[in-house]
């Protein structure tokens, strides 16, 4: 499956546009990712726990919204566009949201 955030694929022609498609990952950090974090913001530096956290809800967003999109009989995405929001009383949660127009391209 093809996924990019332009509108069209360089060399690929759409035949089809079969709607707009979405993932959705709500993803929790736990006590110690917080803790560790927390230890990074108090001395400076990378919070190894929360990029890889990210990371990890970036990839399955994107996983889920291409298969949505394979669901509707389309072999590509574009216009791709990935929002981080965060959640919880607390903000312990991540919110990523991948979107895009599912496509059949030759």
């Amino acid at each position: 499956m093809i996924s990019t955030t332009t509108p069209k694929i360089e060399g690929k022609e759409i035949l089809e546009y079969r709607g707009i498609v979405f993932g959705e990952v709500v993803s929790g950090i736990d006590f110690i990712k917080d803790f560790a974090a927390g230890i990074t913001n108090f001395f400076g530096g990378r919070s190894k726990s929360y990029e890889g956290e990210l990371i990890e809800a970036r990839e399955k967003a994107i996983r889920e919204m291409e298969d949505r999109a394979a669901a509707l009989g389309a072999n590509a995405v574009v216009g791709v566009d990935i929002d981080y929001e965060v959640l919880g009383q607390s903000n312990d949660m991540i919110m990523v949201i991948a979107s895009g127009t599912a496509v059949v391209v030759r």
